[in-house]
């Protein structure tokens, strides 16, 4: 203890103003303590913790810099400095100082849920996403971290994931209009409204101010709007499917597309056609691409035609089964028609095996797929049946089509319906699903 009369002055007002600081902080005024601060640390520029009261009501990265600078091993006030820079824009910085406090403490929720927001300011969602997991595996309870996981989770395509963590939080805190909120937003990502109605009406019951922005929501899709199914939604359900896929469609669901398929293609060609620049037969060496290739199913069919074998899903993990097989040339996680896109006139045999089931208006696919034939090529691919004129979407989340529909859409993309007949894709419930197969040419 210093026996200086001034060092004694200095340390009683240094109090004071500490004590003038926390009651105006306390008491709502952010200005006032901060103020006080201020004269704290002009009193006695070497107290870090003065800088450091100062930086939680100022914000500013200085103070917040100068606390740590004066006791670099002081935990929080490093924490606070990090999130300073995220909130500054520093995001490199703000990284690369949360990645050392997580590496000091993986356990700390703060630091997991600091990083991640730092990591998706700065475009780096892959990495955000698996922070937010940490975050909120950390805190299984806290709304906070799980409303931002869901919305990495949206954001990344997996609403269904979202849904799957939000819901046991909302059925926990039936009166939090932000968690109905994600909840029914995370329904609108998946294309179900009449859940994400359910979510929004209970959100917008207790937020009757709409503060949230619910109502114009509840307008759309009261319109009609986001009834198609999105491919959000369907990567979701086949990542998920994708470990017990193969065991469940060939044995519950007795799956025979491919093979019905590839006895189709044989027929067509049997009858004196041919497919592109090669008649079909063993070894035909034909250019084929599988369309929602799935584990790889229809790749076991196709193969022997196959000179040049490629597939592509929208389920990263199901394209992984596919590679397991080893049949296929080139695979790869995409869009159908994209995939169709990439490609003109590169194709003699394009398969969809219980693929368009997903796809409501196929208008797109056609008119793609005939753009990626070569001249003469074809397109195999089966559909459920709809007794109803166009398409409907069925209580199953699956698409029926109608074979009017299929017959105007496919000459209205410029193919010849080689082959259309009825045909029984699969089981559902032990009882066998109405279905349509057809073969599509590109004219010569």
């Amino acid at each position: 203890m210093s026996s200086d009369p001034a060092a004694g002055a200095i340390a009683v007002d240094i109090d004071s103003l500490f004590q003038r600081g926390y009651d105006r902080l306390y008491a709502g005024d952010a200005d006032g303590a901060a103020a006080a601060f201020r004269l704290a640390v002009a009193a006695d520029p070497g107290n870090g913790e003065a800088w450091a009261a100062l930086a939680e009501t100022a914000g500013a990265v200085a103070a917040h810099a100068r606390a740590v600078a004066i006791d670099p091993r002081s935990w929080m006030w490093r924490l606070g400095l990090a999130e300073a820079l995220r909130l500054a824009g520093a995001l490199n910085d703000s990284i690369a100082l949360y990645r050392v406090l997580a590496e000091e403490r993986a356990d700390s929720a703060p630091v997991r849920l600091g990083h991640a927001r730092a990591l998706r300011a700065a475009g780096r969602a892959a990495e955000a996403l698996a922070e937010h997991r940490e975050a909120a595996a950390l805190r299984p309870d806290d709304s906070e971290s799980a409303l931002e996981l869901a919305e990495a989770l949206v954001a990344a395509g997996d609403a269904l994931a979202a849904v799957e963590l939000l819901q046991p939080l909302s059925r926990r805190a039936p009166d939090d209009a932000v968690l109905h909120h994600a909840v029914g937003r995370a329904w609108i990502a998946l294309r179900e409204p009449e859940k994400a109605l359910s979510a929004l009406r209970r959100a917008r019951a207790l937020d009757p101010e709409d503060r949230l922005g619910i109502a114009p929501l509840i307008a759309a899709l009261e319109a009609g709007e986001g009834a198609d199914l999105s491919a959000a939604y369907v990567r979701a359900l086949f990542d998920r499917y994708a470990d017990r896929f193969d065991q469940d469609l060939l044995g519950k669901l007795g799956y025979a597309a491919p093979d019905l398929l590839r006895s189709a293609v044989d027929r067509v060609s049997g009858s004196g056609a041919r497919v592109g620049t090669g008649a079909i037969g063993p070894a035909a060496g034909l250019r084929v691409l599988d369309l929602g290739c799935g584990t790889g199913l229809a790749g076991v069919s196709f193969r022997p035609l196959a000179g040049f074998l490629a597939g592509v899903d929208l389920s990263p993990r199901m394209v992984d089964k596919a590679r397991d097989r080893r049949l296929y040339d080139d695979l790869r996680v995409g869009d159908v028609v994209a995939a169709l896109d990439e490609a003109p006139a590169a194709w003699d045999l394009l398969v969809a095996a219980d693929v368009l089931v997903y796809i409501g208006d196929l208008d797109p696919v056609f008119r793609a797929a005939a753009r990626a034939l070569v001249p003469g090529g074809r397109f195999a691919a089966t559909v459920e049946r709809s007794p109803e004129d166009g398409f409907t979407l069925g209580p199953a989340r699956r698409y029926a089509h109608a074979e009017t529909y299929l017959r105007a859409t496919a000459e209205a993309a410029g193919l010849t319906i080689r082959l259309m007949e009825p045909c029984t894709p699969r089981r559902e419930k032990g009882v066998g699903v109405p279905g349509l197969l057809f073969v599509a040419e590109r004219p010569l």
